[in-house]
């Protein structure tokens, strides 16, 4: 990525405006200290006690109370409306890992056109977290260590293929698909290993495990998707 408005060597928590419980960001925040809001959500950030270090988006919903407490330097607007500002933010930070807090459990369209950006911008590994759930675009390769019995589901964006061990229902040799065969409440029986065909394959695990993705996802050496323009 070439000039990203943020660049960290440490993970970034993003901020949403949709259902933010405090304990689910200060989760966040512990393993992604650097933080950044979407549009509007400087305001969550605010109203939680925390200034973000940049905003970033169309800001149709940053006010002048926002604009009084954060300093101009790190209100970055992108003004086209081609994207959403979960789109906007994703495509222009630079971190180990990204972790969305806001971005579930409010409008159903909203979700979507989340996932939508998660996808297009697979070489961006971004790791959505409520407080039930943690949700993340499946890299090529992932080994992940997780208590046995742990949910772990899978929903295919696209027509994709996936192998696996670690899981009771192996994955290999299931065309998955919208419409066609998704894979619900899987359980975990040892380590985890998946790899998966081409970028599209959402991993969604109970939010107790957070971080242990959380680290596998952003760790120095993980394997990523290459990036659309590469």
């Amino acid at each position: 990525m070439i000039g990203a408005i943020v660049d960290q060597i440490e993970p970034v928590t993003l901020i949403g405006c949709g259902t933010v419980k405090k304990s689910v960001l200060n989760r966040a925040i512990v393993h992604a200290p650097y933080v950044v809001a979407a549009d509007g959500a400087a305001q969550v950030a605010l109203k939680h006690g925390i200034t973000p270090g940049a905003v970033i988006g169309d800001f149709d919903s940053v006010g002048a109370d926002v604009r009084a407490v954060i300093a101009p330097e790190n209100l970055h607007a992108i003004t086209e409306q081609d994207s959403t500002d979960f789109d906007k933010c994703l495509r222009n930070i630079r971190a180990p890992l990204v972790v969305g807090v806001g971005f579930t459990g409010g409008r159903v369209d909203h979700q979507l056109a989340t996932y939508h950006a998660m996808l297009r911008h697979a070489d961006r590994p971004c790791l959505l977290l409520d407080k039930k759930d943690a949700v993340f675009l499946a890299p090529p390769d992932l080994t992940l260590d997780l208590p046995r019995g742990s949910r772990f589901s899978v929903f295919p964006l696209r027509p994709l293929t996936a192998r696996s061990e670690g899981l009771r229902w192996p994955l290999d040799g299931i065309g998955f698909g919208p419409g066609e065969r998704i894979g619900t409440s899987n359980e975990v029986t040892g380590t985890v290993r998946m790899q998966v065909s081409d970028p599209g394959m959402l991993v969604i695990l109970p939010a107790r495990v957070f971080e242990r993705a959380a680290l596998a996802l952003g760790a120095p050496g993980a394997v990523r998707w290459p990036s659309r323009s590469a």
